[in-house]
């Protein structure tokens, strides 16, 4: 599954699809999704019943540890089921995707040696590139694969030169949340496989717009932040089983052979790992809604309708303020100015001529509409696009659960002001 598709012609019931996002219930409308979306409440319930039911320590013999244990483990397999892991050692839970690849990079880091290269770009979040980068001061050769400018994407043709024998590790995104390109993840990991490295994708920006099935992508590393795609503040990162069972840990000594849990000093936050579970009962939820109660029993089939069922109504929401930002003379978009979501996710990125980015955010605010500036942690890319003088882009971002009128108040504030 290397981009997301946009085949659904069903129109998106956003009268349910809002109805599951309580934190929707304010006078501001929100175009800061791909910062953090809201938490769909099916997961909030199960974290209240989890602190009501069993809020206790795992590992006991009595009835409430046991049933602590049961619903970790099975949110944990649930997890491994919505990326398509071939296993639950493959997913391990963390705070967040800076911290699990930072994690990810000490084990790694022990496996590799001086003279070995890492392949990082300028186009990613910092999550997935400072920790590579760190790796030169082991004497790793650190190398870094930039955008195209021009076509806002990393050209598999400038990757291959960087490639060697030595080459142990790519790290790219499937697409960045400033530009937001969908990188084709599938066809760049089967080239750096031929190399004989590993891949590792920060998939944040694409997770909460399309599905990810890692064995399609045939990737090595994937992560992305759970907060991000309507569940709690949490994020995921799968490796393959054989990858982990050989990196070095850091956790506790004795625990040195236990997959994932050598990666999770105090082990997961239970309560949090439990409401994972509220992102299948949305899924579900939301197939009912739209007439597929034949899916009940198909997570993969509830997954694959509605990604692409939001996809179709995410296209239509961005259509609108592409063409008002292309319309703008003095505005250039960072990225392709194009709405195809076969191309790029539903995030926007742009620039005003003569103006700095906080400028217009702030006069935004006025209206109560959602929207941010800066670099969003892509500092490299922005440096390299010489925007820091500007303070970033300004960025807005959506998600299904947004509205055609919700977007239609911010192209019209927005043609006021540019």
């Amino acid at each position: 599954m290397g981009v997301a598709t946009h085949k659904s012609k069903m129109t998106i019931n956003l009268d349910y699809v809002r109805s599951q996002f309580p934190g929707l219930d304010t006078e501001w409308t929100l175009f800061d999704t791909a910062g953090g979306s809201q938490l769909a409440w099916p997961g909030g319930r199960r974290m209240v019943d989890y602190y009501q039911t069993s809020n206790v320590q795992l590992g006991g013999s009595y009835d409430a540890s046991r049933l602590a244990d049961e619903r970790v483990a099975g949110a944990v397999a649930a997890m491994a089921a919505y990326v398509n892991a071939a296993d639950a050692a493959e997913i391990m839970l963390g705070p967040s995707t800076s911290m699990n690849m930072r994690v990810l990079s000490l084990g790694l880091a022990q496996t590799f040696q001086p003279g070995d290269e890492v392949i990082h770009t300028n186009l990613d979040h910092e999550a997935n590139v400072g920790p590579w980068a760190d790796l030169a001061k082991r004497g790793i050769t650190v190398k870094t694969w930039r955008v195209n400018p021009d076509s806002w994407t990393l050209e598999i043709d400038e990757l291959k030169p960087l490639l060697t024998p030595r080459t142990r590790l790519v790290a790219v995104t499937h697409a960045s949340n400033v530009v937001a390109t969908i990188h084709p993840i599938r066809e760049i990991a089967r080239v750096v496989h031929d190399a004989g490295a590993m891949i590792c994708v920060d998939g944040v920006a694409y997770a909460p717009h399309a599905r990810v099935d890692v064995r399609e992508l045939g990737v090595d590393f994937y992560g992305f932040s759970l907060y991000k795609t309507y569940g709690p503040h949490y994020a995921l990162l799968y490796g393959r089983r054989e990858h982990f069972e050989r990196i070095p840990g850091i956790n506790h000594y004795f625990l040195e052979n236990e997959v994932p849990y050598k990666f999770q000093p105090g082990n997961v936050n239970h309560e949090l790992a439990y409401s994972l579970m509220g992102l299948w009962d949305y899924w579900k939820g939301f197939a009912t809604a739209h007439g597929r109660s034949d899916l009940e029993a198909d997570r993969a089939g509830q997954l694959a309708f509605g990604f692409d069922t939001v996809a179709a109504h995410e296209q239509a929401l961005v259509t609108p303020l592409i063409g008002l930002l292309k319309s703008k003379k003095n505005t250039r978009i960072i990225g392709l100015p194009t709405a195809d979501r076969s191309r790029r996710m539903p995030t926007i990125a742009f620039v005003v001529d003569g103006k700095k980015s906080d400028d217009i955010t702030r006069a935004v605010d006025r209206h109560k509409i959602a929207i941010r500036f800066g670099d969003f942690y892509a500092a490299r890319l922005i440096d390299s696009l010489g925007l820091r003088e500007r303070n970033g882009v300004i960025r807005a971002s959506f998600v299904h659960y947004n509205t055609r009128d919700e977007v239609k108040r911010l192209v019209d504030v927005l043609d006021e002001l540019l």
